[in-house]
């Protein structure tokens, strides 16, 4: 009897105005190469936060899998940044 366990990234999208990035990431726990049980965990990064001088600073991919990297890279544009950076600034003010 072997049990393992896998993590799948097997749902990655880029919605919204500011190119919000989903990520579906499963968990698969295998008993001789049967699965048995999936779990699922999901979470959204976002372009950037801010500092305390409202300067952007971008989202640390380094410890996503590289699907996802390369797609919040392609989606995350210098004019999609911008943007961004401006509407977090206007939410601060409101």
């Amino acid at each position: 009897m072997a049990l393992s366990e896998s993590i799948e990234y097997d749902k990655i999208e880029v919605v919204g105005q500011y190119k919000a990035v989903q990520v579906r990431k499963a968990t698969v726990i295998k008993k001789d190469g049967v699965e048995l049980t999936r779990s699922f965990h999901r979470y959204t990064l976002w372009p950037g936060t801010l500092d305390e001088s409202n300067n952007l600073v971008n989202t640390d991919l380094s410890g996503e899998p590289a699907e996802v990297s390369a797609i919040a890279t392609a989606a995350w544009t210098d004019s999609i940044k911008a943007a961004w950076k401006t509407k977090m600034i206007a939410d601060k003010s409101s």
